[in-house]
Protein backbone atom coordinates (compact mmCIF):
# COMPACT_ATOMS: atom_id res chain seq x y z
CA UNK A 1 0.00 0.00 0.00
CA UNK A 2 1.15 3.33 -1.15
CA UNK A 3 0.50 6.73 0.48
CA UNK A 4 -1.35 9.48 -0.86
CA UNK A 5 -0.92 13.40 -0.14
CA UNK A 6 -4.24 14.33 -0.45
CA UNK A 7 -5.49 12.38 2.90
CA UNK A 8 -1.91 14.58 4.68
CA UNK A 9 -3.02 17.75 3.48
CA UNK A 10 -6.57 17.42 4.79
CA UNK A 11 -5.95 16.55 7.81
CA UNK A 12 -2.80 19.14 8.22
CA UNK A 13 -5.82 21.98 7.13
CA UNK A 14 -8.16 20.34 9.47
CA UNK A 15 -5.34 20.11 12.89
CA UNK A 16 -4.05 23.24 11.65
CA UNK A 17 -6.98 25.23 11.99
CA UNK A 18 -8.19 23.47 15.72
CA UNK A 19 -4.35 24.65 16.27
CA UNK A 20 -4.13 27.55 15.09
CA UNK A 21 -7.21 29.38 14.25
CA UNK A 22 -9.35 28.18 17.20
CA UNK A 23 -6.95 30.17 20.43
CA UNK A 24 -7.85 33.14 18.77
CA UNK A 25 -11.35 32.47 18.79
CA UNK A 26 -11.33 31.36 22.70
CA UNK A 27 -13.17 32.91 25.41
CA UNK A 28 -11.77 36.12 27.44
CA UNK A 29 -11.32 35.59 31.16
CA UNK A 30 -9.26 34.20 33.68
CA UNK A 31 -8.81 30.78 31.87
CA UNK A 32 -8.48 31.63 28.18
CA UNK A 33 -4.65 30.95 28.10
CA UNK A 34 -5.15 27.43 29.61
CA UNK A 35 -7.98 27.25 26.84
CA UNK A 36 -5.64 28.17 24.02
CA UNK A 37 -2.91 25.69 25.09
CA UNK A 38 -5.17 23.11 25.42
CA UNK A 39 -6.26 23.80 22.00
CA UNK A 40 -2.64 23.48 20.41
CA UNK A 41 -1.79 20.38 22.53
CA UNK A 42 -5.48 18.46 21.23
CA UNK A 43 -4.55 19.42 18.21
CA UNK A 44 -0.39 18.57 17.69
CA UNK A 45 -1.50 15.08 19.60
CA UNK A 46 -4.41 14.10 17.60
CA UNK A 47 -2.41 15.25 14.22
CA UNK A 48 0.42 13.35 15.19
CA UNK A 49 -1.49 10.09 16.48
CA UNK A 50 -3.51 10.12 13.42
CA UNK A 51 -0.24 10.37 11.41
CA UNK A 52 1.55 7.41 13.37
CA UNK A 53 -1.97 5.32 11.93
CA UNK A 54 -1.73 6.25 8.90
CA UNK A 55 1.49 5.50 8.16
CA UNK A 56 1.60 2.39 10.10
CA UNK A 57 -0.91 1.03 7.22
CA UNK A 58 1.89 1.54 5.13
CA UNK A 59 3.67 -1.14 5.48
CA UNK A 60 2.15 -3.35 8.38
CA UNK A 61 4.34 -5.47 10.89
CA UNK A 62 1.54 -8.25 11.15
CA UNK A 63 0.20 -9.83 7.45
CA UNK A 64 -2.77 -12.42 6.97
CA UNK A 65 -2.50 -15.15 8.72
CA UNK A 66 -2.78 -18.15 5.84
CA UNK A 67 -3.47 -21.85 6.04
CA UNK A 68 -1.82 -24.24 4.16
CA UNK A 69 -4.31 -24.99 1.79
CA UNK A 70 -4.63 -21.27 0.60
CA UNK A 71 -1.05 -20.79 0.08
CA UNK A 72 -1.21 -24.01 -1.75
CA UNK A 73 -3.79 -22.39 -3.63
CA UNK A 74 -2.44 -19.27 -4.27
CA UNK A 75 0.85 -21.09 -5.62
CA UNK A 76 -0.67 -22.73 -8.21
CA UNK A 77 -2.64 -19.81 -9.60
CA UNK A 78 0.15 -17.51 -9.88
CA UNK A 79 1.92 -20.40 -11.80
CA UNK A 80 4.57 -21.42 -8.89
CA UNK A 81 3.59 -24.69 -8.36
CA UNK A 82 5.02 -26.32 -4.45
CA UNK A 83 5.43 -30.17 -4.49
CA UNK A 84 3.64 -31.50 -1.37
CA UNK A 85 6.76 -34.53 -1.15
CA UNK A 86 9.22 -31.81 0.13
CA UNK A 87 11.35 -33.32 3.08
Amino acid sequence: MGYSLIPIFVFSILWGVVGIICPIFAPKGPNRGIIQVVLILTAATCWLFWLCAYMAQMNPLIGPRLSNETLIWISRTWGNKINNTQA
